[in-house]
């Protein structure tokens, strides 16, 4: 079944890992940008019902609930198997949580990054360890229990005693869902071009080297799967039945329809990108103007293969995929970076920390 994104690029501050078009912007430019929203969704022909909704950024959780809940009615299929909504704690409250329900949210992504004082300091972020708490209690008290909790393995600062901190907290509020993503320097982040050019800023010379970076996220995988939260995709934990239906989408090449500023649409052998920018979306729907950017052919045989593999349980393949894709098998196989389990190739665990190697090297046959 298919999915919906919604793209809200707006934040009250930005954090400095951040690589995202989103950030601090005008308010007249975020009511422009509701206008443009609602219109764009309330023209789309909806050729089938969607299942699951998700609310990423930015920050929708800063958005007006009104304004939510008038975007959420021009979408079918209520009640939807997963609506999701990405927030930052210190966002939430009663309130908010009551509007959201009314509107169909039931899953909720906090944005943790960290629960130690000092990344959280260096990262931009303003919450604490006893927010996140005190949140996820209300958000439990209000009927939202499903929730993923965001982790970022190789923050500025961060050590194996301070990812144990995190950890501890992670058992002790006990979410069915968390996602460890490992920080990459990425010149458009503000931390990630402070670290290109050799500053200090942001706690650049105090991010963790690329090795100890892996063993953090391998730390974090061992820890979370003796809580019962397994890994079934490369940076997703979940409790048995409570994987991301939506951002399974994604890897299993299912359509969904994406609104907004740098939103994605796949419908099955198209894929179409809107503009990136708040202001280049909101110019758009100003002059009347489609938003759309480009739109190309999928390419699915290599796309099944390299999004089918962040799936820990691998991808069948089909004998004329294994004779195509011979000479790179063969190769990772000896590395060790690909495992076959009869017709099944995934990828192993030293593979998942290479898997961005793996995966270009299909993508250029």
């Amino acid at each position: 079944m298919a999915g919906v994104y919604l793209s809200y690029p707006f934040c009250r501050q930005k954090c400095t890992f951040c690589n995202f078009a989103s950030g601090v912007m005008p308010a007249s430019l975020e009511d422009g940008y509701h206008r443009a929203l609602f219109e764009e969704v309330s023209r789309f022909g909806w050729p089938w019902i969607p299942e699951t909704v998700y609310w990423g950024g930015g920050t929708p959780g800063n958005l007006d609930p009104e304004v939510l809940t008038s975007v959420m009615r021009l979408i079918p299929g209520k009640p939807w198997v997963e609506a999701t909504i990405e927030v930052a704690p210190g966002g939430v409250a009663r309130e908010k949580l009551r509007a959201w329900r009314a509107a169909g949210i039931n899953r909720i992504s906090f944005g943790v990054q960290s629960f130690a004082a000092r990344e959280l300091r260096a990262s931009g972020r303003r919450h604490t360890a006893a927010t996140v708490a005190e949140e996820i209690a209300l958000a439990r008290e209000e009927g939202i229990a499903n929730f993923n909790i965001d982790l970022i393995a190789g923050l500025a600062f961060q050590t194996p005693r301070s990812l144990a901190e995190s950890l501890d907290w992670v058992e002790r509020l006990e979410p069915p869902h968390v996602s460890v993503y490992m920080f990459e320097i990425d010149t458009d982040s503000r931390l990630g071009n402070e670290i290109s050019s050799g500053g200090a800023r942001y706690g650049a010379n105090q991010v963790p080297p690329e090795d100890l970076t892996a063993e953090l996220y391998l730390t974090a995988v061992k820890r979370l799967e003796a809580m019962g939260i397994a890994r079934y995709e490369i940076s997703n934990f979940a409790r048995p039945g409570f994987e991301s239906r939506h951002n399974l989408k994604y890897w299993r090449l299912e359509p969904y329809a994406g609104f907004g500023s740098d939103a994605h649409s796949f419908d099955g052998s198209l894929r179409r990108r809107n503009v990136e920018t708040a202001a280049e979306y909101v110019a758009a729907w100003q002059d009347r103007a489609t938003a759309l950017l480009e739109e190309t052919p999928a390419k699915r045989d290599e796309e099944r293969l390299f999004l089918g593999l962040r799936q820990m349980a691998g991808i069948r393949l089909s004998q004329a995929e294994w004779t195509r894709w011979s000479a790179p098998l063969a190769r990772y196989f000896n590395e060790g970076l690909l495992a076959r389990d009869g017709e099944v190739l995934r990828l192993t665990d030293r593979g998942v920390l290479l898997s961005n190697e793996v995966f270009q090297e299909f993508l250029a046959e």
